[in-house]
C-alpha cells in the first residue's frame, strides 16, 4: 500500500523522541500511528470496494499494513 511510508516516518519520529527524553511526544506518536493505521485500513477498504460495513476486515489488516505488500 502506498500510504505505508507514513508509518515509517512516525516510527522514526518516535525513536527520536524516545532517544531525546521526550516521553509525552513519543506517547502521542504512538496514538498518531494508531490513527494512521485505522485511516489507511479504511482507505484500503474503500478502494477495494468493501462497502458491506464489515469492520472485522479492517481490524485484521492493521497488523500487516507495513509488510503486506499491497500497492
Amino acid at each position: 500500500m502506498r500510504s505505508d511510508w507514513i508509518l515509517d516516518v512516525l516510527t522514526d519520529l518516535k525513536t527520536f523522541a524516545t532517544a531525546n527524553d521526550l516521553p509525552v511526544l513519543a506517547e502521542q506518536l504512538d496514538d498518531t500511528a494508531i490513527v494512521a493505521l485505522a485511516e489507511i485500513a479504511a482507505l484500503h477498504d474503500r478502494t477495494q470496494g468493501n462497502t458491506n460495513g464489515d469492520d472485522q476486515s479492517s481490524r485484521s489488516d492493521f497488523g500487516g499494513i507495513g509488510s503486506s505488500g499491497h500497492a
